[in-house]
């Protein structure tokens, strides 16, 4: 289960950026943030116009150990993205797209470049099957952890609406959640750029060598 993420242009190059409930029959729309875009550019980055807040956020990692996300993240290029494990489409895509992007940096700019996965279904996400899920993807991509409140509070600062996880009209446990990768800058610590799911391996390709450095894509 998802919610698809859209950026529509509007007038004065204003977009509005909205979420939406797919394949549960209750689809609805909730405005989530103001961002700045060209009308009609159909580009897969949005340059926020305010950078949001990085989360103070303080999670298990897939060892068991905690990850204080301001400490661990500070001063480095960073992506995040909220989904979970169980997610038949959107979230596998999104990652392996990252990774695949990913190796086509050099091996300094890859070291640099933080990705992180925050669960939105922490019954079924322990920090083992986040490993191992992670592990088939990209084994350097940091896998979150925690108490459902805890990370809804940190998704609600980036703007990004997550759902506990419950049981559609066949029994099948469902999260829905945004599906934004939010990109932090290393040099103010912001997350300054944000990505829909429509997001391609050559837009990431071409854009995380420009991010790496805190550049607007």
């Amino acid at each position: 289960m998802r919610k698809k993420t859209y950026a529509t242009a509007a007038l004065f190059a204003a977009a509005a950026l909205t979420l939406s409930a797919c394949g549960s029959g209750d689809d609805g729309n909730k405005p989530i943030a103001d961002v700045s875009a060209e009308a009609g550019s159909g580009r897969a980055a949005t340059v926020l116009d305010q950078p949001f807040e990085k989360p103070d956020l303080v999670l298990t990692d897939t060892h068991g150990k905690k990850y204080d996300f301001l400490a661990e993240t500070k001063g480095r290029p960073t992506l995040v993205y909220f989904g979970y494990t169980h997610c038949p489409d959107v979230c596998p895509t999104t990652m392996s797209n990252l990774a695949v992007a990913k190796k086509q940096l050099p091996e300094a700019e890859r070291d640099k470049l933080r990705v992180v996965f925050v669960t939105t279904d922490p019954g079924r996400d322990t920090p083992a099957a986040l490993g191992k899920w992670l592990k088939g993807i990209d084994p350097a991509f940091i896998g979150l952890t925690g108490d459902f409140a805890t990370v809804q509070a940190g998704a609600r600062i980036l703007h990004i609406t997550i759902e506990p996880t419950t049981k559609d009209k066949n029994g099948k446990l469902v999260s829905v959640h945004g599906t934004q990768v939010i990109a932090f800058s290393p040099k103010t610590d912001a997350g300054y750029v944000l990505y829909s799911e429509a997001a391609t391996v050559d837009d990431y390709t071409k854009d995380l060598p420009k991010l790496i450095k805190g550049e607007n894509p």
